[in-house]
């Protein structure tokens, strides 16, 4: 079996809403990520789907350790980072770094491509200043830049090498880990596919494992080894990506499996696709029982009451307690 590298128990970040000028005081709190657990082994793809505003960024930003953490834990390699001090977590970013979203937010519109990419070489004393400009170089060429943009700005960049730059920004340290926080749903299409394959290529070289994290079903399944579909701060249904896409067995991930278009026409327009009524319900005051019963075509009564636990069912975990009748 391969080894387990990052280790998510129980993990939770829950914000505080407050009230008051000088007399501040709690009147509420926004489950953002609510008792996570997964495992990622070394090389694997784990790919993180759900609905906008589910947890996914925050759940990758609590691993990061860039927000903190209520309960749980993070183990990278067996180390605990939610225990770590800040020195030691800056000692293990080596090991664990992330790509964000919209690239020209995460990149210093004052710093050049150069000086971007070095400055992690050279504060975790990776080479040299001498050697600098070839790593940088060599880092550039990996992710299908030429090394002589290396002294231009991100505004004078495509949104889809910004991208390419904040890859290689995240792999200049060679870290184990990787999160890509949705690296391409600001990109076109086209472009797209390019990031992804490149994703791909870096991932069966380098040996990385990737937790790309997205909403749309449709791109994950080409990446991902395996899938984690989220629902208000809980993991509903983990498993490998083709079962997931072949048969979903929660009722959620139905719904986003239907919404996957197909290339054929004829597919396309017999295609029944699933549309859940209302919005997600809050994070502040989420529903008893199963927190997705109020949008579920099967829904009872017990749903409402009964807590689900996400549970070994036809070779991967499922999170509810009809699964067996649905």
């Amino acid at each position: 079996m391969p080894e387990t590298i990052l280790e998510l128990k129980d993990l939770q970040t829950h914000f505080p809403i407050t009230k008051g000028v000088l007399l501040r005081r709690t009147v509420g709190t926004v489950k953002a990520v609510d008792g996570v657990n997964l495992k990622v082994t070394q090389g694997e793809v784990l790919g993180l789907v759900g609905e906008s505003g589910c947890g996914k960024s925050t759940l990758a930003r609590t691993v990061m350790q860039l927000v903190p953490t209520t309960g749980g834990s993070v183990t990278l390699e067996g180390k605990n980072l939610t225990t770590s001090s800040g020195g030691e977590i800056l000692d293990l970013r080596q090991d664990l770094q992330m790509v964000f979203q919209d690239p020209y937010a995460s990149l210093n519109p004052r710093m050049t491509v150069f000086a971007t990419l070095a400055e992690p070489l050279l504060v975790h004393k990776v080479c040299s200043s001498k050697d600098v400009a070839q790593h940088v170089a060599d880092l550039m060429e990996t992710v299908g830049l030429a090394s002589r943009f290396m002294q231009k700005y991100p505004h004078e960049f495509s949104g889809g090498q910004r991208q390419r730059i904040a890859i290689a920004r995240a792999l200049a340290l060679r870290p184990k880990v990787v999160l890509a926080d949705e690296p391409v749903s600001a990109l076109d299409v086209s472009i797209q596919a390019q990031i992804l394959n490149l994703l791909a290529e870096l991932v069966r070289k380098m040996g990385l494992s990737l937790i790309f994290i997205a909403h749309d079903l449709s791109v994950v399944k080409h990446i991902s080894d395996r899938i984690a579909v989220m629902y208000l701060g809980k993991i509903v249904e983990l498993g490998e990506a083709e079962a997931i896409i072949d048969n979903p067995l929660h009722p959620y991930t139905r719904a986003l499996v239907s919404a996957i278009p197909t290339p054929n026409p004829d597919e396309e327009r017999n295609r029944q696709r699933i549309v859940l009524p209302g919005d997600p319900p809050s994070p502040i005051n989420p529903p008893s029982g199963c927190t997705f019963h109020p949008r579920c075509p099967y829904a009872t009564d017990a749903c409402k009451t009964t807590v689900p636990q996400l549970e070994d069912f036809q070779q991967r975990e499922v999170s509810c307690i009809r699964k067996a009748e649905i």
